[in-house]
């Protein structure tokens, strides 16, 4: 069980900080956490106790810096603030910022190891060493648990006792060879709950071009249909020869009967087998599961490099971008890929081979195999073939790392670069998390509103939220935005945005999409909330193009080519197009709504039925009572009852 010790109830609010409720802290309005009177760090340094745990460091304004763990609490914190201490160029700097800090308390390391990492995913640090990439691999899943099993993608590794092979680099991959065995082995690939099902419809288009061995119509027994599946097994796991060798047979035997239609489909399916498995080189004789990891450090700017080698085989590659410091060294680096990389992916390895041992590798490794359920081991092999193998891992990600210098500087200067030139042109040092708004209806009509989130310059679509407008009738724009700011501002402020980090966090910028009306009804609403938000409006010309920034009843004009004009025109488009979507959605569904609603007897269920059985109105309207009455849930008088009022 962990235990949160923090220090007092003296936090202030700050854009962009996790929220605490007007109880915790009273002065709602102040940005600027002060350090001299409310947090002394020698004397709060007494005390932590001895035990193992998770420290967080904040800043000036309470932003969370870094993130890390230790063995002993006490011993580890007092280390930064000892200035006997050879300290990294990084650590002396992020300890210039410090103001205060906290801690949680827990049973081991181990679960202090689990915490930082899940702590580091949710906050980002800035001094923390960053993974960027957040990819998932697609698996092949075989459904061994159903009576006929089925062989499809999936994204997840789960624990639910079917069988998955991967990962794969590439979803292209995925699809083209679970198409190949569904086609060899006749497979299905519908939704048909089997065998309860079987009988009930007729087999469908797969059955009759020869694809699909049609158990929904009982053309396979379940013992037969079971072979297939183990057969499919077998492939996946690596046994290609023997499909290549029965295929072969095949051939062979029809051409024997002069039957060469069939014949040029087994060698046709042959060369699809061959294209599939000759990606798939092999390098190891012992046919275990590893991932093989080295990496490349450039300007602060590192690649790792991960090959994923599958039952002996390689079955890709791919390379993951990170932040580091110029003095982090490679354990470090390591480490810190390791924890976050597979703190995050469904399938972890027996054996992970390293360019440089990671830090604290007994309390990773126990922590891995909590995770696989089994033993897990690091290693870093210091000769032979998979020596060898580290380095060519490595020789990649610096390779990648040359190659991907110019790209990179482009990204950074279209995303975070371009963050700073607008926080230069307004003033404001440090933006990291910008929201806008929009509102959209028809004539007042339906009217929604859309926040979209917006941070170090990439969209961050999960803090997208939307809303219906309840207490504005008509085409009021400003009284619609009023409403949708007051709401997402007060429900933050009254805690009730603890499950979502869109309503946690307060921005570091609002942008407005409109002048100085549009900006003096978010600075009223957040005045009167008590908050201190900067606030700026898009400037337009005579042609209804942005040309510029109103800040503090200023306009500021920008460059229509630069990076950071680019980006304000990002979120602008972004914010109208969510909000555009989002009342077609609501209009949409008042339509089908106004119509079908009118007709006694028909609510919400009947609705859905007759829609999921003819399509749309169109389809309801052309119907006879016989068919509205054999649609689920219908009877004779309300089937009646629909098929007059469209008469």
């Amino acid at each position: 069980m962990s235990k949160c010790v923090k220090w007092g109830q003296s936090l202030c609010v700050k854009r962009g900080s996790p929220l605490l409720t007007q109880r915790d802290c009273p002065r709602l309005t102040h940005n600027v956490y002060n350090s001299g009177s409310m947090f002394d760090i020698d004397e709060e340094l007494k005390k932590i106790p001895d035990a193992p745990g998770v420290y967080l460091m904040h800043d000036e304004y309470d932003d969370i810096i870094y993130v890390g763990k230790a063995k002993l609490l006490k011993r580890r914190v007092r280390q930064y603030f000892q200035s006997s201490r050879n300290h990294s160029p990084k650590i002396v700097h992020m300890v210039e910022h410090i103001r205060r800090f906290e801690y949680i308390v827990t049973d081991s390391e181990l679960e202090a190891l689990v915490l930082e990492s899940n702590l580091i995913k949710k906050n980002r640090p800035k001094y923390n060493t960053m993974l960027m990439d957040d990819k998932s691999y697609p698996f092949i899943k075989v459904t061994v648990k159903e009576a006929f099993p089925r062989v499809m993608m999936s994204r997840d590794a789960k624990h639910d006792n079917n069988r998955y092979f991967g990962p794969f680099t590439s979803a292209y991959a995925v699809k083209e060879t679970t198409d190949l065995l569904c086609g060899i082995y006749k497979i299905r690939t519908c939704n048909r709950r089997l065998p309860k099902d079987i009988g009930k419809e007729r087999p469908c288009l797969d059955y009759h071009i020869d694809r699909c061995s049609a158990p929904c119509a009982a053309k396979i027994s379940e013992e037969d249909y079971r072979k297939n599946i183990d057969e499919v097994v077998r492939f996946l796991k690596g046994n290609h020869d023997e499909l290549i060798k029965n295929l072969t047979d095949k051939m062979n035997a029809a051409a024997g009967k002069f039957e060469y239609e069939d014949a040029a489909k087994y060698r046709d399916l042959i060369e699809n087998v061959k294209h599939v498995t000759q990606k798939q080189k092999i390098t190891e004789d012992d046919g275990a599961d590893r991932d093989i990891v080295g990496y490349a450090v450039q300007n602060g700017d590192a690649v790792v490099q991960v090959f994923f080698i599958r039952n002996g085989k390689l079955l890709g590659r791919d390379n993951f971008h990170m932040t580091v410091a110029e003095s982090d060294t490679g354990s470090e680096i390591i480490s810190q890929f390791i924890k976050q990389y597979y703190g995050g992916t469904p399938y972890v390895p027996s054996n992970i081979l390293v360019s440089d041992a990671p830090e604290d590798i007994e309390v990773i490794e126990e922590w891995l195999s909590s995770l696989k359920g089994k033993k897990v081991n690091i290693v870093t092999p210091v000769k032979g073939k998979k020596e060898k193998l580290v380095v060519l891992a490595s020789e990649n990600a610096a390779l990648v790392l040359k190659n991907d210098a110019e790209k990179l500087k482009r990204e950074e200067a279209r995303t975070t670069g371009a963050v700073r030139e607008i926080g230069e042109a307004i003033g404001i040092p440090d933006i990291n998390r910008i929201e806008a708004y929009d509102i959209s209806n028809t004539n007042g009509v339906e009217s929604v509103g859309s926040m979209v989130v917006f941070e170090k310059g990439r969209p961050k679509k999960h803090d997208y939220r939307k809303f219906t407008i309840k207490t504005i009738k008509g085409p009021d724009d400003y009284g619609s935005m009023r409403e949708v700011l007051t709401r997402r501002f007060k429900r933050a402020l009254d805690g009730n945005g603890s499950a979502n980090t869109s309503f946690d966090l307060l921005p570091d910028v609002l942008l407005m999409d409109g002048g100085k009306g549009q900006v003096h009804v978010a600075l009223s609403v957040l005045s009167q909330l008590g908050l201190d938000i900067p606030v700026a409006g898009m400037v337009k010309d005579d042609h209804h193009n942005t040309r510029g920034l109103l800040f503090n009843d200023r306009e500021i004009p920008l460059d229509t080519h630069s990076e950071g004009f680019k980006l304000i025109t990002r979120i602008q488009d972004e914010a109208h197009r969510f909000a555009i979507e989002f009342h077609k959605s609501r209009r949409s569904k008042a339509q089908v709504k106004s119509v079908l609603d009118d007709i006694p007897g028909i609510g919400p269920a009947r609705r859905a039925a007759l829609l999921r059985r003819f399509g749309d109105i169109e389809g309801i309207r052309k119907a006879s009572v016989e068919e509205l009455a054999a649609a689920d849930g219908m009877n004779e008088r309300v089937a009646e009852a629909v098929y007059k009022f469209f008469r």
